[in-house]
């Protein structure tokens, strides 16, 4: 009986050899992965920064057309003012 299933045990490892993984297949592995986290990282990082500045450059756009919004009041408020100083002051 032991002969008979060192036969089929030996049939079985020619039939169905057992894959081992070995350094070179976790080496290249890791090689592969560090390639592309090396190229990946980079692209992701620069494309939050653009993001990023760019909310923060919309952000500042929107606040500067509402200071030249408040300034063109401001200035036609003034030229009101001094507009009634003028006739004002020339009545007396």
């Amino acid at each position: 009986m032991s002969v008979k299933l060192d036969l089929m045990d030996e049939m079985d490892s020619v039939l169905n050899p057992r894959k081992t993984l070995n350094l070179n297949y976790f080496l290249y592995i890791f090689l592969v992965l560090s390639f592309v986290c090396m190229f990946l990282f980079p692209k992701i990082y620069i494309q939050q920064q653009i993001y990023f500045k760019s909310r923060d450059i919309s952000k500042l756009s929107g606040e500067y057309e509402i200071l030249k919004e408040e300034n063109r009041l401001i200035s036609a408020s003034v030229e009101s003012i001094r507009f009634k100083n003028q006739i004002l002051d020339t009545l007396f």
